[in-house]
């Protein structure tokens, strides 16, 4: 990790090393490609040996309130930032448009603020992000990843809004 001052603005710089990265996406059950870029790492993850969706969820829908009770992560379902972390993430679609139950993105910001803090106030190193992508991945196959509003990022478990043989 790097420190960057310009001016009165500090800013971390977090040396991600891709095969630590794919690594744990494998460890997880994930197949993964990455694309890393200089202020980002973007990932493909496609869980290919699940037969459910992946357990992204609709948090404000009291019919997911079992989920929402156990679940670690939340999604801003408009900007698809995962809460107190540097991850962000997104559905990746299939040709018609539609969610692919199977696959997310995942995009870790490589640049933050001085004064950024995980929970707990714990300070941001590689070593904390590769645990909580750990466990983020691990989430989105066990106990669930809350969605907080937002019409960019749908859930893919849980109970849907269409109406059809599906509800």
């Amino acid at each position: 990790m790097q420190v960057l001052e310009a001016g009165p603005n500090k800013y971390l710089l977090l040396e991600l090393d891709p095969d630590t990265v794919a690594n744990v996406a494998k460890q997880t059950g994930f197949d993964c490609k990455i694309d890393d870029r200089v202020r980002v790492m973007s990932l493909d993850l496609t869980a290919l040996d699940r037969q459910a969706p992946l357990l992204l969820f609709d948090a404000a829908d009291p019919g997911n309130l079992g989920w929402f009770s156990r679940c670690q992560f939340y999604v801003d379902g408009k900007s698809g930032s995962v809460l107190q972390t540097p991850l962000a993430i997104a559905n990746q679609r299939d040709r018609q448009g539609k969610a692919i139950p199977h696959s997310v993105k995942v995009q870790i910001a490589k640049e933050l603020p001085g004064s950024f803090r995980m929970p707990g106030r714990q300070p941001v190193s590689e070593q904390v992000v590769y645990t909580v992508l750990y466990n983020l991945l691990n989430a989105l196959l066990n106990t669930g990843v809350g969605v907080c509003g937002g019409p960019t990022v749908k859930p893919l478990a849980g109970r849907s809004d269409t109406v059809g043989p599906r509800n």
